[in-house]
């Protein structure tokens, strides 16, 4: 066993703190806007000029002029306020986002963060990533840990392009959670079903205690 898609973004909203202004990256990250535990009040930003995102609407809620920086339709609420991108990386880079929760294709176990290209394949562009990364408080990966032929997507050192250099601080993958701590990675939790020897066995990166 292990966390789906739907419960790796449950998992990540646990990370969530009342008050927090957090940005949602493309991909699971975005499912988080679904899991906000009760009694939690956080403001989520889009890339794109939106301050204030609600959950993935309904049939009825459908507005194809709400989209997120994924060009996913999203919903709005009472205190949504939009602006320009020059505006919205503006609060990226100048440190008003106290979090972000990214998807990532390689994340190193210094956290180095691989997540915009894959060399010789088509590029839309590197997206927010890398001011995110540079400009938030905190970071947090939601990933799968392998990839499709079974081969650890968390290792020593990311062999794709980075988007920045000992970045990350947690990731949460569907075999658990961990920490990037001085010498390597930390095991906070595994995933319902999974052993603590499983989730080492598919990690690459050094494991410390």
């Amino acid at each position: 066993m292990a966390w789906d898609r739907n419960q790796m973004a449950a998992r990540a909203a646990h990370e969530l703190q009342d008050g927090w202004y957090v940005n949602l990256g493309i991909g699971i990250p975005t499912l988080v806007s679904n899991y906000i535990p009760k009694g939690i009040e956080v403001t989520l930003q889009s890339e794109n000029g939106m301050l204030g995102m609600g959950p993935f609407p309904t049939e009825q809620e459908l507005d194809s002029d709400l989209i997120n920086a994924g060009k996913q339709t999203i919903t709005e609420l009472p205190q949504t306020s939009y602006f320009d991108s020059a505006q919205s990386f503006g609060m990226i880079r100048g440190g008003k986002i106290a979090m972000a929760i990214l998807g990532a294709m390689e994340v190193s176990e210094a956290g180095d963060l691989a997540n915009w290209m894959i060399p010789g394949k088509l590029v839309k562009g590197m997206g927010g990533a890398m001011d995110l990364v540079a400009g938030v408080g905190r970071v947090v990966v939601v990933m799968d840990h392998t990839n499709k032929h079974g081969d650890s997507k968390i290792l020593k050192e990311c062999t794709l392009p980075l988007t920045g250099k000992a970045v990350v601080n947690r990731i949460i993958t569907n075999l658990g959670v961990l920490d990037v701590v001085d010498g390597g990675l930390k095991i906070v939790e595994t995933a319902d079903g999974v052993t603590k020897e499983e989730l080492i066995k598919s990690t690459k990166a050094k494991i410390v205690s």
